[in-house]
């Protein structure tokens, strides 16, 4: 308890000392926070958490701009042309430049177009079935699919989506034959797994973290590399003879290209900031998120490593968007 307080409290004097850090100067331009999805979804309440916290950090005003459409890449084809002064960023699913150009043949952008800022949490999928499946783990899964091989099916949220190619990957790596069966969103295709009328859906964690506490679901595996510590009793896929599976949904921050340098890292170091103060991290928690921030380059990084492997599943599975 005395630890977590001092915890609490250090975490509290770190926010307060970046009040007066350098890199906080009043800008004279509004920060525009582009959500390429509509208001009410995952990448919108991270905006939403952020945008009266950097305002009162920057001394700016920031601006949250809803511009849904084409699965995110109409936002992003919007920031991609946005003036690289650093008033318009890019709040998304970082699948828009780890998987859309990859999947679509014709985009308005290239991933080289935004440049990444921050990484603000990931979370891994999980392999969720109705209670009375008959496999409880990943490896009474393995068993089941090569007894009828072809016969087992894992809902997504649609073609082309992080679910999606979850699967596909776990296909290619495993040599399971598990068939994919899309839905429209993700909210149908957990109802028809809850029902038993699907045998397993991919999805995120804190979207069915209600239906596993409540007994509705059970995990049969998760795609971190470790197991997750909410479910510590589940194990992962690679732990079940597959290592380096790993795949993630992830909440980030880019900017237009050609942004300077100093700027970027001055937006990076003012949203770690927010991500670290006591209540962003709790709300965050509550939602089953945990706050992940990181430097440019090493986003970067990470970024290309995802895009590689989601181009090589794409193009391996041929797979085709809807």
């Amino acid at each position: 308890m005395l630890r977590t307080t001092r915890r609490t409290l250090a975490l509290a004097m770190l926010a307060l000392a970046s009040l007066n850090a350098p890199w906080v100067q009043a800008q004279d331009k509004t920060l525009r926070i582009v959500v390429p999805f509509g208001p009410g979804g995952g990448s919108d309440n991270f905006a939403r958490i952020l945008q009266p916290r950097l305002a009162e950090l920057l001394k700016q005003t920031v601006v949250i701009d809803n511009k849904p459409g084409a699965g995110g890449t109409i936002g992003a084809a919007f920031v991609a042309k946005a003036p690289p002064d650093g008033s318009t960023v890019l709040l998304a699913d970082a699948g828009v430049v780890t998987i859309s150009p990859a999947l679509y043949g014709k985009l308005p952008y290239t991933p080289g177009d935004l440049v990444p800022v921050i990484n603000l949490a990931q979370f891994p999928h999980v392999l969720v079935s109705a209670p009375g499946f008959a496999a409880n783990n990943m490896t009474e899964l393995l068993a089941m699919d090569k007894a009828r091989p072809g016969k087992l099916a894992v809902a997504s949220s649609g073609n082309g989506t992080s679910p999606h190619l979850t699967i596909e990957l776990l296909n290619q790596v495993t040599g399971m034959k598990v068939v994919h069966v899309p839905y429209k969103g993700s909210g149908p295709a957990i109802n028809d797994t809850v029902g038993g009328q699907i045998d397993m859906v991919f999805t995120g964690y804190a979207t069915v973290a209600g239906l596993i506490k409540s007994g509705k679901l059970k995990v049969l595996a998760v795609t971190s590399p470790r197991r997750m510590n909410e479910l510590p009793q589940v194990g992962t896929v690679a732990e079940a003879g597959f290592p380096g599976f790993e795949s993630w949904i992830a909440q980030a921050v880019f900017a237009p290209q050609g942004t300077a340098p100093e700027t970027v890292r001055r937006l990076n170091q003012a949203i770690a900031t927010v991500l670290r103060q006591p209540e962003v991290r709790e709300q965050l928690r509550q939602q089953a998120l945990e706050p992940f921030d990181n430097t440019p380059d090493e986003f970067a990084a990470w970024v290309k490593k995802q895009s590689a492997q989601w181009s090589r599943v794409i193009r391996d599975g041929g797979i085709q968007p809807d």
